[in-house]
């Protein structure tokens, strides 16, 4: 392992805001974000595949009403959004290191006001369609895990995984998409991803790639 995702690793162990396998509250936290971690009963938003915790953070950093949760499996990546939530002494962002078909482990019913889906892998091999984040089966269990009207967002580069996911939303019984649009920062929605974006965002438009929005609520 490289020194430098060693680092990062031993970062994740000992912050006080990852939550991991064999920490305090690991087994414990479901249906109990608010009484366990944060100590408050603000609303909880979720951004799941969170990478380097770019997005989670800014978030926390605009909604301090809110309370924040990045969910990823690679520790590397969260330590880093980790140490910056504790450089800005964000007590309303937290990071869970966990698979995310492991969700239900962690999230009770009804225990989250809103859900972020940004930039995931768009899986776009046939057989890799259960791995696709808003595949039917995971749209069921965001549905189960959001209190009624609760919100879920996509933002994506990727036109294969717009089109798929407007497809499967539309066909979902649990949601309503509200609004989408294939080129978000020609749209009137822009303000709507709160001027927070993160490095590999800046790749893709740097590239000319458009970047696609949907916002959709629980029926």
């Amino acid at each position: 392992m490289a020194r430098r995702k060693l680092h990062h690793y031993q970062v994740s162990e000992q912050a006080r805001n990852v939550l991991q396998r064999g920490k305090p509250l690991y087994s414990e936290i479901k249906g109990n974000w608010n009484k366990l971690y944060f100590k408050n009963s603000s609303p909880i938003v979720v951004e799941l595949a969170c990478g380097k915790g770019e997005y989670t953070v800014g978030l926390g950093q605009k909604f301090p009403e809110k309370n924040f949760i990045g969910v990823d499996i690679k520790g590397d990546r969260i330590a880093r959004g980790s140490a910056l939530a504790a450089e800005y002494d964000l007590s309303n962002v937290a990071f869970l290191r966990a698979g995310i078909q492991y969700s239900e482990e962690f999230f009770d019913e009804g225990e989250l006001s809103e859900i972020w889906l940004i930039h995931p892998d768009p899986q776009v091999r046939d057989r890799n369609e259960k791995n696709r984040l808003t595949n039917p089966t995971f749209l069921a269990r965001y549905a189960a895990f959001l209190k009624k009207g609760g919100m879920f967002f996509l933002k994506t580069d990727s036109t294969f995984l717009y089109e798929y996911s407007l497809q499967t939303i539309q066909e979902s019984s649990a949601f309503r998409i509200l609004e989408h649009t294939d080129d978000l920062y020609q749209s009137h929605l822009l303000d709507e991803h709160h001027g927070v974006r993160t490095h590999y965002e800046g790749i893709f438009t740097g590239k000319g790639y458009t970047i696609k929005y949907i916002k959709a609520q629980l029926s």
